[in-house]
């Protein structure tokens, strides 16, 4: 039986961030460099990793100065954004890049920037429910039609996702 293998490709995570000038050469840097993907984290605090830039925007600049390097998230806290919100902004983000933006998406656990920014810290479960539930909202904004949907956390009607 053959397997199929795909190459193997390296990311880099951008961490160090300043200035428009700065975070562009890095993305141009990666690139050079022969990185396949440069992810981003999404945090509201330098706790552990720094000030980090709003993701979406900064991987929007990060694709535009570049021609081939993949941009992503690691992760999206999905307590952040609403799914419906995350599904427009990284459907328009993948299609304004050529299609080079890679999703991430998480159920969150720094639980000192939640307080820090007024977002209610569930137990893990609940949080781990509302992504569940968000993953399937995410699928269907993607998928052809609209998407109707009636979870605990998450009710869409009819919501047809554009882009897809």
């Amino acid at each position: 039986m053959a397997t199929h293998q795909r190459p193997l490709r390296f990311g880099v995570i951008g961490e160090r961030m300043g200035t428009a000038e700065g975070w562009v050469a890095q993305a141009r840097r990666a690139e050079a460099l022969g990185y396949a993907t440069l992810l981003l984290r999404d945090h509201f605090v330098p706790d552990f990793f720094g000030d980090q830039f709003a993701p979406l925007t900064a991987l929007m600049a990060a694709a535009c100065a570049t021609t081939t390097l993949r941009v992503g998230t690691l992760v999206f806290d999905n307590d952040y954004r609403h799914p419906v919100i995350l599904a427009k902004e990284a459907a328009t983000l993948d299609l304004l890049s050529g299609g080079r933006f890679e999703l991430g998406i998480g159920a969150g656990w720094l639980r000192s920037e939640y307080r820090q920014a007024g977002v209610a810290y569930d137990p893990n479960g609940v949080r781990i429910g509302r992504l569940e539930e968000a993953l399937q909202v995410l699928r269907g904004l993607f998928a052809d039609g609209p998407l109707t949907f009636a979870g605990e956390h998450y009710r869409i009607t009819g919501l047809e996702g554009f882009p897809k």
